[in-house]
């Protein structure tokens, strides 16, 4: 079982960027394949990236491909979306979501896929 918890949200200008972290507990890390998701004042929440539990398999929604980059690092069981070219569009709370998965490559875009979640963190960019 691993508790996320993310960091790194804050207010940034439209263009710039910004780096999202999730640090979870727990010492089996690598076993759990991450997502990024954010939902925004009055939308549901919606997929933003995710990544296998050896990294070897990403995914994202259109909307930031190109844009953001996943990844994570085993060793020190983080997660991180890397956020450029942002747009007052990206607005939203940023949800760092986990789930144990057998197989290395396997990746979740549905939130439903997920069992742990973190308790979010604000991402504002002003036009």
């Amino acid at each position: 079982q691993v508790q996320p918890v993310e960091s790194g949200g804050g207010l940034v200008q439209a263009g710039g960027s910004l780096r999202l972290s999730c640090a979870a507990s727990g010492r089996t890390f690598s076993s759990y394949a991450m997502g990024w998701f954010r939902q925004a004042p009055g939308k549901e929440r919606e997929f933003v990236a995710a990544i296998s539990r050896n990294g070897g398999g990403t995914d994202y929604a259109a909307s930031v491909k190109d844009r953001f980059t996943i990844s994570r690092d085993n060793a020190k069981n983080t997660v991180y979306l890397q956020m450029n070219s942002l747009k007052p569009e990206d607005t939203a709370v940023y949800y760092c979501a986990a789930e144990f998965v057998p197989g290395y490559y396997s990746v979740y875009a549905r939130a439903e896929g997920y069992h742990y979640w973190g308790q979010g963190t604000q991402v504002t960019v002003s036009s």
